[in-house]
């Protein structure tokens, strides 16, 4: 289409072809600059990106004095993206803060240039536009972006320890003002298209793809310009206003985050603080407030992580004919009800089958707050909760592409359910178990093909959580476990494929750590204070109080199973007493209004810090163990399981990673300290 539209339009090539970019003028003179970065499936701004696209700026800086040029637009060759921003693979060479300087500065001229040409540059966006390709966008003179559900802006090298440096602080807050363009840099959140606008960091929406090139083209022969935000707006980055914001953001931000695992955001206030009411000022500063951000520790692990991240992704096979579209859930108790939910919020239809249909009821009414965070029409909204169907009697089996079982962790309750099951589903359906504890192989044994079954184990909560572990049984085919692979994807989560062991990944490493915490409190040590350290080394939440958001009566089920629950333990005196944590209201806490009570403790910096080491040292040694077991294929997917699985600490890059570096700066582990 994009390539029939090129030619309706009369265009004629003007240079030799580039590698990562198509360029053109047309018989009106409107340069066309198509970024297709040649092996790739996403564009990103890498070097050689940068210097095809300076060499098409001086083609168009030339064909404007020349009077031969009416305008430039830039857009995209990929159909499902504009630009996803620099290509961050380059970022790990530099270990200076001149190095970072200097790889800055011919960027920032050519963005400069682009800004400076005497015709209009306009924009032409659909799908991802996100960090670098933002910036890009926003030194051009107009954006236009499609009203797709797939368009989104935003900046988020915040969440990989930066924050934007290719002068966006300056132009974002030039055209959404303070505000709005500080939160998005601050939150690192992906903005919709038409909110964008809103924002005004789009100046114009069209319905398709289709018709972005005759709306930029339009946009260049009205000599159309972005308007940039209002005085009223704009005073807000004047003092004292300022002032006054500053606070706001920074008491909201360290709300959120600890300035010293996480300093970016920090850094931006800091920056918008002293020059955000001059734009020359602040353009001026921005890079030295940027350059030792890209060389910390704290942005190598975290870009560590965004890999991992794509590593996970590249668990699913590239090529996969099999394409899941409706899901069979059995079992519409919380965790199952919300794997069902999940599946529909991200465009699959999903039948919900249990004996009770006041339970399926239940479930389905529950992920109401799911779908309005997902749909934000009515249309939308009444279309989703339409493929999400109560389905007592199970009919909706014989039509699924995926079966997933999350009844009660009863060895021969699943046997009889998959033996039941196997003789009515679709040759080509995936079956699955959501067990957390029994083995899968156990559960296939009486199937006629065992090789079918696998396990895809969620986390809960399922919404929150981004990691599926993907479970191979003895007995398990690998084309089976790849379609699982497949199916956690395409619902937008993370696939980990392990073996087949008590607790898998996840639990097997997260088991130790919160069992010995618990082990600390027999002996008489403060539950706040195992928290508050825990916390101070860079988990979400501390051990004693994430057993209890589990639930006491799993973590002693999960740790009866791995052995590492003595009985006659605190924990079970809690759960025979059916104080089963926030669930119930009391556990090892007393929770008020879902949170645990813990009241005022005052510890030391220093203590927590050399505390927090010694309590995560048990996930740390059991990763190790899973890794030598073959858990998991290698030391980079233990790192991705248990950062997605347990929130372990990003800004430390993996249990496995940090012990690794803590061996190359020759430090002595906590423990052996002790």
């Amino acid at each position: 289409m994009a390539h029939e539209t090129e030619a309706a339009l009369g265009e004629t090539a003007t240079t030799p072809v580039f590698r990562d970019w198509r360029y053109s003028v047309d018989l009106e003179g409107i340069g066309w600059a198509v970024f297709d970065r040649e092996g790739q499936s996403a564009n990103a701004l890498g070097t050689r990106p940068l210097e095809e696209l300076a060499a098409i700026v001086a083609l168009a800086e030339e064909g404007a004095r020349a009077r031969t040029l009416t305008g430039l637009v830039i857009l995209s060759g990929k159909e499902k993206g504009f630009i996803v921003g620099a290509d961050i693979n380059e970022f790990d060479g530099f270990t200076s803060e001149f190095e970072v300087i200097e790889r800055l500065r011919p960027v920032l001229a050519l963005f400069d240039r682009i800004e400076r040409l005497p015709v209009p540059v306009v924009a032409a966006i659909h799908g991802v536009c996100v960090g670098g390709g933002l910036e890009l966008a926003l030194a051009c003179h107009y954006r236009i972006a499609t009203r797709d559900e797939k368009t989104r802006v935003g900046f988020p090298e915040v969440k990989l320890g930066i924050f934007p440096g290719w002068h966006g602080t300056v132009r974002s807050i030039r055209q959404a003002g303070p505000v709005a363009a500080m939160q998005a840099m601050l939150t690192g959140s992906m903005i919709g298209a038409s909110r964008a606008r809103g924002m005004g960091l789009i100046d114009q929406l069209v319905a398709t793809p289709d018709m972005l090139r005759w709306a930029a083209r339009k946009a260049i022969l009205q000599k159309r310009k972005s308007k940039p935000a209002g005085l009223a707006k704009s005073l807000l980055a004047r003092w004292p206003a300022r002032t006054l914001l500053v606070k706001k953001m920074r008491d909201a931000t360290t709300k959120k985050v600890r300035e010293d695992h996480y300093p970016s955001p920090f850094r931006l206030i800091d920056l918008f603080e002293v020059h955000g009411g001059d734009p020359q000022a602040l353009k001026a500063a921005e890079t030295r407030y940027f350059a030792p951000l890209l060389i910390s520790d704290t942005s190598r692990n975290l870009r560590r992580v965004f890999k991992l991240s794509e590593l996970l992704k590249a668990q699913a096979p590239k090529t996969q004919a099999w394409k899941p579209l409706r899901v069979h859930v059995i079992g519409a108790g919380t965790m199952g009800a919300d794997i069902a939910g999940w599946c529909v919020a991200n465009g699959m239809e999903a039948t919900l089958q249990d004996l009770s249909e006041e339970v399926i009821a239940k479930g389905i009414k529950a992920q109401g707050r799911v779908l309005k965070r997902r749909f934000k029409t009515k249309a939308a909204l009444a279309a989703a909760k339409a493929r999400l169907i109560a389905d007592a009697a199970g009919d909706g089996v014989v039509h699924a592409d995926v079966i997933i079982e999350a009844i009660v962790e009863r060895l021969d309750v699943k046997q009889e359910l998959f033996r039941a099951l196997e003789g009515r589903i679709k040759p080509d359906a995936l079956l699955a178990t959501n067990t957390s504890s029994l083995e899968i192989e156990a559960i296939a044994e009486p199937l006629q093909d065992p090789g079918r079954l696998i396990g895809i184990h969620f986390f809960n909560p399922v919404a929150q959580m981004p990691l599926v572990e993907v479970v191979r049984g003895a007995a398990s085919r690998e084309d089976e476990v790849l379609k699982g692979a497949t199916f956690v994807t395409a619902i937008g989560k993370f696939p980990l494929i392990t073996k087949s062991v008590p607790g898998f990944l996840v639990n097997r490493v997260l088991a130790p750590y919160m069992m010995e915490a618990m082990a600390r409190i027999e002996k008489g040590e403060e539950k706040e204070r195992i928290d508050e350290a825990a916390r101070a080394f860079g988990m979400p939440m501390g051990p004693i109080e994430l057993a209890d958001t589990v639930g006491l009566d799993v973590c002693a089920h999960v740790g009866k199973i791995l052995g590492l629950s003595p009985e006659g333990s605190h924990l079970d005196r809690l759960v025979a007493a059916k104080k089963l944590g926030k669930k119930t209201g009391e556990g090892f806490y007393v929770w008020k209004d879902g949170k645990p009570d813990k009241g005022f403790k005052d510890y030391t910096p220093l203590e927590l810090e050399r505390f927090g080491r010694i309590l995560i040292e048990p996930l740390i040694r059991e990763s190790e163990r899973a890794l030598a077991d073959g858990v998991v294929e290698s030391a980079d997917l233990v790192d991705a399981g248990v950062i997605f699985g347990t929130g372990f600490a990003p800004f430390r890059g993996g249990p496995l990673h940090y012990k690794a570096s803590l061996e190359a700066r020759d430090e002595v582990p906590a423990e052996a300290a002790e």
